[in-house]
């Protein structure tokens, strides 16, 4: 469902020159969502009504001064009660923005935060095996212990420390 929403949005904001615009609002909202437990809550509790919800996300989309596009479109969104799908569509969104600028979009997980050396060195890497620039996103997961875990897509290059070692029990639970 996100997917459609996305192309939907995506079309619109090419018609109007503002697939740039409307992706650096994306990316906001989606750092908001990501600090701010009370907007996770709002979008994705049933406690909410889609026009409380309409109201609070665009109150926020006001207040950080999105594009008009954006701000329509998350009315709409809202309105329709899908706001709960909200980071599908901008996950859909960045994905078509992504191939459209010709690079591909990396989601890089790491025990501890990245050095400026180390981004460099995995943004060359990716740009090696996949023959195209990466757009890399970093998060931090302390649970995997060491290591890296590379998304590109639907791939999954999983070099974590915590991967291997329950690899390992399992093995020596079968012998």
């Amino acid at each position: 469902m996100g997917g459609r929403y996305a192309q939907a949005l995506f079309d619109l904001a090419n018609d109007e020159n503002k697939i740039a615009a409307v992706e650096a609002d994306l990316r906001s909202l989606k750092a908001m969502m990501a600090d701010s437990r009370d907007l996770r809550v709002l979008l994705s509790s049933p406690a909410f009504t889609a026009q409380d919800k309409a109201k609070g996300l665009l109150a926020v989309a006001r207040k950080a001064g999105f594009d008009p596009t954006t701000i329509k479109f998350l009315g709409l969104i809202s309105a329709n009660g899908r706001a709960s799908a909200l980071s599908s569509v901008i996950s859909a969104y960045q994905a078509l923005s992504a191939e459209r600028r010709g690079v591909v979009s990396a989601h890089v997980t790491t025990a501890l935060p990245l050095t400026p050396a180390q981004a460099a060195g995995v943004a060359a890497a990716l740009r090696q095996a996949l023959g195209k620039d990466p757009e890399i996103e970093t998060q931090v997961d302390p649970s995997i212990l060491g290591g890296i875990k590379v998304r590109v897509g639907s791939r999954l290059f999983d070099a974590s420390l915590g991967t291997k070692l329950d690899s390992l029990k399992f093995a020596l639970k079968r012998a």
